[in-house]
């Protein structure tokens, strides 16, 4: 990073900016975010930074990707306003969110290993009944309370294209098929897992369209990658962060 000739160990604004690719006015915006220190002043009344401002500058860009630009302004400003422990209280929260996404990451894989067949339930109380009359067949209301869901979801899903269940010529009631309750629990999976119904979607057809659960290993080799290169951030920006503390004393 250049350095003002003129200034000695200050650096301009442009000096910080084109270390990392940025503008001028994004340095700025993360000084009036709290991101950085406050800047000094010239006796005309321009900015300058110093090295504290570039060890800043540094500790956020390593941040971002592990924890997120929201997460990483927090902690900079939490930092930079004197709160350490509630910086470090903000890194463990990215942290437990971490594991707790690997650990779903672990049910839908469980979920893909321990699909089974829905049994009939026994026939409960109700506006709808609680099964059907044939092998694998439930009503909404038993899978919503199956995976812990509201019936609305299910039918939200269902709008999405994610199950197709058919209609009991009896009642008229939905009926979801094994087919169903397997797209089903995959859905309630994945979106613990983070992925958007339109991104889901696509997932499902594959899974129809080839007849089973093949499609699914590739999206489950991306999460895991996606969660390793995560924690790998993580631990780049806390190094960074462990620098930019040093410097502050």
């Amino acid at each position: 990073m250049g350095k003002n000739l003129q200034s000695g160990d200050r650096l301009r604004p442009v000096d910080l900016a084109r270390g990392h690719g940025l503008s001028t006015q994004a340095v700025r915006n993360y000084e009036e975010a709290g991101i950085l220190p406050a800047a000094g002043r010239t006796p005309h009344g321009y900015r300058t930074y110093t090295s504290l401002h570039a060890g800043a500058l540094r500790a956020f860009l390593a941040l971002v990707p592990g924890h997120g630009h929201r997460t990483a302004t927090s902690i900079m400003r939490a930092v930079n306003q004197g709160a350490v422990d509630g910086a470090f209280r903000l890194i463990d929260e990215s942290h437990a969110q971490l594991l707790d996404d690997r650990q779903t990451l672990q049910a839908v894989e469980n979920a893909l290993r321990d699909l089974e067949p829905a049994t009939a339930p026994e026939p409960g109380v109700g506006p709808e009944p609680a099964a059907v009359s044939g092998p694998g067949g439930t009503f909404i209301g038993p899978l919503a309370d199956q995976l812990g869901i509201r019936p609305a979801t299910l039918r939200k899903w269902e709008r999405a294209g994610l199950m197709r269940p058919h209609r009991d010529p009896r009642t008229g009631y939905r009926v979801y098929d094994e087919a169903d309750v397997r797209d089903a629990r995959l859905t309630h999976q994945l979106r613990r897992g983070g992925y958007l119904l339109e991104q889901i979607a696509p997932l499902i057809a594959q899974v129809r369209a080839a007849g089973g659960l093949e499609p699914l290993e590739a999206a489950l080799h991306d999460w895991h990658g996606r969660l390793s290169a995560r924690g790998r951030a993580m631990l780049t920006g806390a190094a960074e962060l462990e620098a930019y503390l040093g410097e502050r004393g």
